[in-house]
This record gives C-alpha cells, sequence and structure tokens, in this order.
C-alpha cells in the first residue's frame, strides 16, 4: 500500500520540479526573437503584445507612405495589430558613407501573418531568390540612393528575420539559430555576456552600443543636443511598466572616474534643459509630459557605472506618442 502511494507522489513531485524548472528558465532565458539575431554591435528588443495591452496603440491612427500601405494590402499583415515582438541587431559599418550609413540591422519578428500571401508578396518584389536551410530567402532592393538590399525569410510559422547587411551571412545566421533554437541556447556572444543585467520584466529594452544610430563624429546626439558619451559607449536600457513606465539607463564605464564623469556632465547637461524649460510655458500636453519626465529623471553613480532612472505615467507616454505621430511621414520612409 505504501509503495502504490509513493510512486505517484513521486511522479508528481518531479512533474511539478521539472515544470518549475522550466518556468525559471524561461524567466531567466532571453527572449527568442533576441536569440535568434546574429553577432552584432547592440541588440534592442520590445514585446509589443505586452506594450499593446497596456497602451493600446494599435488604436492610434497612422499615416503610412504609399509603399508601405501596399505592403499592408498584400500580406494582410498590420504591424500594431499583428506583431507581438520585436528584436533588432544592430551593425556597426565599416564605411559610414556607404549605402547603409554608419549603421545596418538585422531583425526578428514574431506575429500572427499569412505565410503564403507574404511569400507572394515577396516574391513578387524580390530581386533574386536563395534557397537556405529548406527556407527561401528574398532579396529585395531599397533605400535612396541605390545600394541597399534587404534580406527576407521565414523562419517559421509565425517568425520573419530580416537584415540590410551587403552579405548573407547575417541571414543565414538568423536560419540556423532557428532550427536549434532552444531555452538554452544564449543566442549570440552580446547577449549571453549582457542579458543578465536586463531588469526582469522589462516590457522594452536594449544592451551594448545601442547609442549607434544617434553617433555624428563619434559622439552621441539626441534631438539636437550632444550626449557627452562617445559611441563605443557600453550601454544597458530597459522599460518597465508597473503602474507608471520606468526608465533605467546604465552605462558600462572603463573605471569609477569614467562613472563619476558621466554622472557630472549629465548632471550639468539636465539642469540646463530644466532651466531652458522652465523658462516659457508648455506648448502642448507632449511638452508639459516631457517636462514631468526631466523632473523625475535622475543620476547615480555606483563605482564604475553611471546609471539613469526616470518615470512617466501612461498619459504622458501617449501624449508624446501623438506628439510623434502628429508629424507627416515622408513617402518610402516605411518600406518593409
Amino acid at each position: 500500500m505504501h509503495k502504490r502511494t509513493l510512486i505517484p507522489l513521486l511522479i508528481v513531485v518531479a512533474v511539478l520540479t521539472a515544470f518549475g524548472i522550466a518556468l525559471y528558465l524561461r524567466a531567466k532565458s532571453p527572449p527568442e526573437a533576441a536569440r535568434l539575431l546574429p553577432e552584432s554591435d547592440a541588440i534592442v528588443y520590445i514585446h509589443l503584445k505586452t506594450l499593446r495591452a497596456v497602451t493600446h496603440f494599435d488604436t492610434t491612427p497612422i499615416q503610412r507612405s504609399p509603399d508601405f500601405q501596399q505592403f499592408i494590402d498584400a500580406t494582410g499583415i498590420v504591424p500594431e495589430r499583428d506583431l507581438d515582438e520585436a528584436a533588432f541587431a544592430l551593425h556597426r559599418m565599416a564605411d559610414p558613407h556607404g549605402p547603409n550609413g554608419p549603421v545596418a540591422y538585422s531583425e526578428v519578428f514574431i506575429g500572427r501573418f499569412d505565410g503564403q500571401r507574404l511569400a507572394k508578396y515577396l516574391s513578387s518584389i524580390a530581386t533574386s531568390q536563395e534557397t537556405y536551410a529548406g527556407r527561401i530567402i528574398y532579396s529585395i532592393p531599397v533605400g535612396v540612393p541605390a545600394g541597399r538590399t534587404l534580406r527576407i525569410a521565414q523562419l517559421g510559422y509565425d517568425t520573419i528575420g530580416a537584415s540590410n547587411m551587403p552579405t548573407p551571412e547575417q541571414i543565414h545566421s538568423m536560419l540556423d539559430r532557428s532550427r536549434t533554437s532552444a531555452l538554452w541556447t544564449p543566442g549570440s556572444s552580446l547577449l549571453a555576456a549582457r542579458y543578465a543585467e536586463v531588469p526582469l520584466l522589462s516590457q522594452a529594452w536594449g544592451i551594448g552600443h545601442i547609442g549607434l544610430p544617434f553617433a555624428q563624429n563619434g559622439q552621441l546626439s539626441v534631438l539636437g543636443l550632444e550626449i557627452p558619451l562617445d559611441e563605443d559607449t557600453d550601454l544597458v536600457a530597459s522599460l518597465r511598466y508597473n503602474g507608471s513606465v520606468r526608465l533605467r539607463i546604465e552605462e558600462i564605464a572603463p573605471d569609477d572616474a569614467a562613472a563619476q564623469h558621466t554622472v557630472e556632465a549629465l548632471t550639468t547637461l539636465l539642469n540646463i534643459v530644466r532651466g531652458i524649460g522652465s523658462a516659457q510655458p508648455p506648448h502642448n500636453q507632449a511638452d508639459s509630459a516631457m517636462r514631468a519626465i526631466l523632473a523625475s529623471t535622475t543620476l547615480e553613480q555606483h563605482k564604475d557605472r553611471a546609471l539613469l532612472n526616470a518615470s512617466a505615467s501612461l498619459d504622458q507616454m501617449k501624449a508624446l506618442a501623438s506628439s510623434s505621430t502628429d508629424k507627416p511621414t515622408a513617402p518610402g520612409a516605411n518600406l518593409p
């Protein structure tokens, strides 16, 4: 009797233990979209499904370019409605004056789409096709001036990979990773090295040289302001929502003195921006929201780390988003 009772009990305990380990690994493991990315200088990830549920950004009208609207009509994919996850790898280009500019991108999107409609559309606009690892890679010329090629492949029934790097190495890497993807697969070397520093339950995050798109002459410039950070600065940035939106940006400095210099320089810049804002009344809700976010911003040093924290309410974030969508979109700016 005791043996008959003990065996089922042991089985239940084993199953619950395995389930607990799987949940732990899933919580600690990088998202699949990020794990599929190739080697890169930086990674940016956004869990769109959670952000959509919180902000309802999919209900905001968007002005689209004719080319992007043609893509939606042909494939049925509405990005703000159908995409659940997006991950981007940033690749520094050896020639910043080449067709790709200073940075090229590889991307992974996970969501819901009709694979046959997407394949038909890609086939109609591709100038060439390649079969690799049992999947078709579509090569599509993009950009003005000409010279860039966007390679796109369906990595799985719900996953799309793309890269505008000059060679197919990156899209090949994503296809290879998609065949071996598992919870214990660490992904790229950057992801393996830095993902553990991303705060748990972050809905959006970036690691590595994530300032590269804003680099100008070796320095970072955002909204016309030169940030006292080098373009090679290692950063870990994250956004979390727990009643309010929490922004956290951590610089991994070479030493304590460099981190202290960053905090002092950013504090001076922050005080200047706050002073300029307080000298005149806000022009609109977005202006008021930005001033409130700047007021909440704090800067700290922890040994060789410089840490910036800021918070915003959902209404403030919606005001900023509404302001950005009010700007006209240039034709061709949203090519898929």
